[in-house]
């Protein structure tokens, strides 16, 4: 069963994570901790589903709130501030990583994931890998102004999962960045899907089937990814 914990961010300043335990019987001995999006916090559904269905796979996951979500505000924090916030949880969740989950990836939906990426551009290490629901390359509308330039400095694999029609990024403008960079990167479009992944009924598959894909696509990724490293 899920369990929520404190993590300090600052004195006086703290916001609620949640652990949920991966399956034993499949236990892939990595922890991943995914940052929610700036709309929705950690229990939102889309959250909650991919926390619970990575878990049953045999990950164990770790979610969040940024410290504006934690105080009910809409107005996501200053860069600055949600970078602070998640090396924060990094530091937390790896004081309790324990019974065998030794490795540590990062990510999160759109925002979350893009301000782990810029954590691990940064150089905080240790890291196994990074996914990505949804990176939010660029503003809907905006190409000129894109949000990729760190990615280079990121020194462990990263996973992108991304919908063919995302207004944040498509997959062909994702394509040639990450063939520039050092560390490997993968893309994996849903076809159909919005940034949150959401296909149109004509798509000829269930929203549950291409959530299901997803799931098991970065279980894989993750093991495979992470067995290569030993």
């Amino acid at each position: 069963m899920p369990d929520r914990f404190q993590i300090e961010i600052a004195p006086s300043q703290d916001v609620t994570a949640i652990n949920y335990p991966a399956a034993a019987a499949n236990r892939a001995g990595v922890t991943l901790i995914l940052g929610h999006g700036a709309g929705a916090g950690q229990t939102s559904r889309f959250m909650v589903d991919f926390a619970t269905a990575l878990a049953e796979r045999g990950i164990d996951i770790v979610t969040f709130n940024f410290l504006y979500t934690e105080h009910g505000r809409r107005i996501p924090d200053p860069n600055a501030r949600l970078e602070s916030c998640w090396r924060a949880v990094i530091d937390a969740v790896r004081g309790r990583m324990s019974g065998g989950a030794t490795k540590l990836a990062i990510g999160g939906k759109s925002m979350g994931g893009r301000i782990a990426s810029q954590v691990a551009a940064g150089g905080v290490g240790g890291l196994s890998g990074l996914v990505f629901l949804g990176y939010p390359l660029h503003p809907p509308g905006r190409p000129d102004r894109p949000r990729a330039a760190h990615l280079s400095s990121v020194k462990a694999p990263m996973l992108f999962v991304q919908g063919s029609r995302d207004p944040f990024g498509s997959p062909a403008e994702l394509q040639p960045i990450l063939g520039q960079l050092d560390a490997l990167g993968e893309l994996f479009v849903v076809e159909g899907g919005d940034h949150t992944f959401k296909v149109p009924k004509r798509a000829g598959a269930t929203q549950q089937d291409v959530f299901r894909a997803i799931q098991d696509r970065i279980d894989t990724w993750l093991r495979v990814t992470i067995t290569a490293e030993d």
